[in-house]
């Protein structure tokens, strides 16, 4: 048996600007922070001559391509695995579609486990890569670079998208006094709502492809805004990185149809009345989770519960994806 974990992320700056639409013309930028909630994977042999694959559904079919799981699907293929006895099963400690880059966790513990599989020694980059070309090259998703990246390195990452394709990788230069006071000061509350990000992260895809300069502008600002976070954090000043989050998720509201909603809207406005000093809707939009920066948790907690939100507490996780178990 083969287990394999990759953790899930926030995004603290430059969220957008790591998909190919931008990236390729303009260069993009995301500070990303990897959070010890995570996607697993299992493979296990089984006296079955099957593949079997159990996540939300149960498939059991003869042979890779005729797995119904896309990625999944495509794993296997890319890997090279003609294993005809085999089980492979997901988890995650957070459902699918709540702004936390699950497909892009999934995937990278995916291709991890299929790598043991093969005794393949794969580097962090090599992962992300193949999970990217997966994704975006293959399956032609309209998203960007950050989840895979995130889910492979872990951390609290500078990811610098050149036009070229390349990603340069740096971690964030961050006291320890900092770090500590960031990782106590920022809190997760799910809004209740799960959504599809493809019909919001599609059109800033298209819109970005024809040249919009409204879209491109907002673009080029949530960049601008990502590195003054990177400076704000690096140089220890958490009040100006929660304001320039609020300058984030202000601008970010402007992007597209659907971004935000009357009852998310209502939410932030109560957080910020409440203690809150920055915050943002994490992922491409439309639902999942709230980020909030505050000084006062105990107050801004009972408030957003006592509203109806359901806090999820967490810490940060510096090992990307690993294997947990190869027996």
């Amino acid at each position: 048996m083969i287990i394999t974990r990759s953790p899930l992320r926030i995004s603290l700056g430059g969220g957008g600007t790591d998909l190919p639409s931008y990236y390729r013309e303009f260069g993009g930028f995301v500070i990303s922070a990897a959070i010890d909630k995570y996607v697993y994977i299992t493979l296990h042999e089984t006296f079955q001559e099957a593949i079997i694959v159990k996540y939300s559904k149960m498939e059991t079919v003869q042979s890779a391509a005729e797995i119904s799981h896309p990625i999944v699907r495509e794993a296997l293929k890319l890997v090279g695995v003609q294993y005809p006895h085999l089980e492979i099963t997901s988890m995650s400690d957070i459902p699918a579609g709540t702004g936390l880059g699950s497909s892009g966790s999934f995937t990278a513990a995916l291709l991890r486990a299929l790598h043991m599989l093969q005794n393949d020694q794969v580097s962090r980059r090599e992962l992300a890569e193949e999970a990217c070309h997966i994704e975006i090259d293959i399956l032609g998703e309209p998203i960007g670079k950050q989840d895979q990246y995130i889910a492979a390195f872990g951390g609290i990452t500078c990811f610098y998208f050149q036009q070229d394709g390349t990603v340069d990788v740096q971690p964030l230069r961050l006291q320890v006094e900092t770090l500590r006071n960031l990782e106590d000061n920022l809190v997760l509350f799910f809004t209740g709502f799960t959504r599809s990000a493809s019909a919001i992260l599609q059109d800033q895809d298209s819109r970005s492809r024809q040249k919009d300069r409204e879209m491109l502008d907002n673009l080029h600002f949530v960049k601008q805004i990502g590195c003054e976070s990177k400076s704000a954090l690096e140089n220890g000043d958490l009040h100006l990185f929660a304001e320039l989050m609020h300058r984030h998720w202000e601008h970010k509201k402007k992007r597209t149809i659907g971004m935000s909603n009357s009852s998310i809207d209502e939410y932030y406005d109560f957080a910020r009345r409440n203690g809150a000093l920055g915050g943002k809707l994490i992922g491409a939009g439309g639902g999942g989770f709230l980020m909030f920066y505050t000084e006062e948790k105990t107050r801004l907690r009972r408030a957003l519960c006592e509203a109806g939100l359901r806090e999820v507490r967490w810490r940060f996780d510096f090992h990307g994806t690993t294997v947990l178990s190869h027996t």
